[in-house]
């Protein structure tokens, strides 16, 4: 199977057989001894990444640095492709007409910041209201889950029809309804968490419920129900990433359980995703927390007058800052933040960079921790 997908829109009378999506809660059986295993090295460095982003001073740091990061990956998959230099300039000026990939990514990214504040206040449940809304914030469209028959799933290639969801809405209503029981309710399944985050996924990914950017909301709810589990403490893992750099395996993986019913290829994918992906995760929190602690040392040290905390965490919350974020966060006049910022730079903590009339600041370092990240494959 080809690497990529495309939703489809034709006649009801052309569709083909449809796949029948499997009624939740699914066997125990299908965690096999090979499943197992994978499941107990993943909750392994899953557990060790979240030990570690605790030890780290300012947890938003790794929150709003590492989404965007998920943000960026997640829109790979779907050929939405973009720098990291564009992602920051969107941050800093968003009304401006800047990459449109950028944008993209910084809904997606909204989006994400917005799951993960639903599970923190008194709305604990993924719901399906939610997962409309995350369609709507990533899609930046106003309807909810497919009305209209007609959608099918096509290799983005050779325009083979590979997979047909579920036509009828009604169906599509109670699939989703089943989805969210079987999401929340603890009581329906025993199986792991992690394996049942895989399960989830592949059944969402199936009732393919929205007219567009299903992926995308599907890669959400991984690291929302990851949080939700309390595998982790926030939606900090990119497992994205590990799906744009092998896609045509996720693709297969998918299809497999659906021609052929090997869930075993499908958990073992997504385990290994996550096991690799925490991994990874965990030399990026630890580089990021050793930088903090360089900066935090050298700009007490060199630049006495204007160190804080709250300089500090500035600049590593947004790899690209300005005159307008220090003067909010760190809650100082507009005179004095282009001091601080025009001092960072003559000290080499920050590069000066010129847009229009104004001017931005990037953190070279930080942001090449996420470059290095990018181009380091080598990580089994």
């Amino acid at each position: 199977m080809e690497p990529g997908t495309n939703t489809i829109h034709q006649s009801a009378e052309m569709l083909p057989t449809t796949y029948e999506v499997p009624l939740l809660p699914l066997p125990t059986s299908i965690e096999t001894p090979a499943v197992l295993r994978a499941s107990a090295r993943a909750h392994r460095h899953l557990a060790e990444l979240k030990g570690r982003a605790a030890s780290v001073p300012n947890p938003t740091i790794l929150l709003d640095t590492l989404t965007l990061q998920e943000a960026r990956a997640s829109c790979e998959v779907e050929n939405i492709l973009t720098t990291q230099d564009w992602l920051y300039r969107a941050d800093l000026f968003p009304d401006s007409a800047v990459d449109p990939a950028a944008k993209e990514v910084a809904r997606y990214r909204t989006a994400v910041k917005r799951g993960f504040d639903w599970l923190r206040s008194e709305n604990s449940r993924l719901t399906n209201d939610l997962l409309i809304e995350l369609y709507q914030l990533v899609t930046s469209r106003a309807n909810g889950f497919r009305t209209e028959p007609g959608t099918v799933i096509g290799n983005a290639y050779t325009g083979e029809i590979v997979h047909v969801p579920p036509q009828d809405p009604n169906e599509v209503v109670t699939r989703m309804i089943e989805l969210e029981r079987f999401t929340n309710d603890k009581e329906l399944s025993s199986l792991d968490p992690l394996v049942k985050m895989a399960v989830i996924h592949h059944q969402f990914e199936s009732i393919h419920p929205f007219a567009d950017g299903n992926g995308r909301v599907g890669r959400i709810i991984n690291v929302l129900y990851l949080v939700r589990s309390g595998l982790l403490e926030s939606p900090i893992l990119c497992l994205s990433g590990f799906i744009a750099r092998n896609r045509a395996d996720y693709y297969r993986a998918l299809q497999g359980v659906r021609d052929e019913g090997h869930w075993e290829g499908w958990l073992l994918y997504m385990l290994q995703a996550v096991s690799e992906t925490a991994r990874r995760t965990l030399v990026i929190v630890e580089q990021i927390r050793e930088l903090m602690a360089e900066y935090k040392h050298a700009i007490r040290s060199k630049l006495p007058r204007i160190y804080s905390h709250e300089l500090v965490n500035n600049i590593f919350r947004n790899p690209y800052t300005k005159i307008d974020f220090v003067r909010r966060e760190v809650r100082v006049s507009r005179p004095t933040a282009a001091r601080y910022l025009e001092a960072l730079t003559e000290e080499g903590f920050l590069s000066k960079r010129s847009a229009g009339r104004g001017n931005y600041y990037v953190n070279t370092r930080l942001v090449d921790l996420f470059s290095e990240a990018d181009g380091n494959t080598d990580w089994r």
